[in-house]
């Protein structure tokens, strides 16, 4: 295995105790699922009880670092220059319908970049990960975008409202911080979406970048309505153009 550091091993704890619940509470939504009520509150409990055991275990280690969560906001803490940026349940719409493709997201924020991500498909145990200048991994092997050159061969993963006129091939899966991590390890060619929150992409930046992969600038300070062009080198100019003023 390849040497990480202490933040991201800190990651990998926090993210695997806090997948057992997602996992026990995943097995239990299939049993409301054909409840007249459905399983909206209790979708909402396992975002909150799995975002509670994150912040629990990066506080035991890390207690000083702020902290930016989907569902709690910013917690702001003593060290301004390091922040946790947390998406407990991306994919909740999902989670909530029993299909098994969501993840835990945590990425580190040091000043003013994402100094290392993690994703975790808890149902298929995948575990993406990346630090600053030391590669990007898929389950300890070494990732990378993939090398198409021919955007007709190309596939790519999107969200949201997307104009059907796009003349490309793509997929809407429902986790963009999983479309990040595709895109990484070469399953996507590509990825592209607007209006996201930052704990949904943080993670998936980091990855795509350390994985040889290009992304658009993004302001790292705003928490919404930001837009994601991610690819290859080989094919980004292409997907730009094709993509228009998307």
């Amino acid at each position: 295995m390849n040497s990480i550091s202490a933040n991201l091993n800190l990651m990998i704890k926090a993210s695997e105790r806090a997948s057992k619940i997602l996992i026990r509470d995943f097995g239990e939504i299939e049993k409301l699922q054909v409840s007249k009520k459905g399983p909206k509150d209790f979708v909402t409990n396992s975002d909150l009880r799995t975002e509670k055991i994150l912040i629990e275990e990066l506080k035991k280690a890390r207690p000083t670092y702020s902290i930016i969560t989907e569902e709690s906001g910013v917690i702001p803490g003593k060290d301004k220059d390091n922040t946790w940026i947390i998406d407990p349940i991306d994919g909740t719409i999902n989670f909530l319908h029993g299909l098994p493709h969501f993840s835990i997201s945590i990425a580190l924020k040091s000043k003013d970049e994402i100094v290392s991500g993690l994703i975790f498909d808890p149902v298929k145990n995948e575990i993406f990960y990346a630090e600053k200048d030391n590669g990007a991994y898929f389950n300890n092997q070494r990732i990378r975008v993939s090398q198409k050159n021919q955007i007709d061969d190309c596939l790519f993963g999107t969200g949201g409202a997307i104009d059907n006129s796009i003349d490309i091939h793509f997929r809407k899966s429902g986790s963009a911080a999983l479309d990040l991590a595709y895109v990484a390890s070469g399953r996507y060619d590509g990825y592209f979406q607007k209006n996201l929150n930052l704990w949904d992409i943080a993670a998936g930046l980091i990855l795509v970048k350390e994985a040889g992969g290009i992304i658009n600038q993004i302001d790292l300070n705003s928490l919404k309505d930001i837009k994601v062009i991610a690819s290859s080198a080989n094919i980004n100019r292409k997907l730009i153009e094709k993509l228009g003023n998307f």
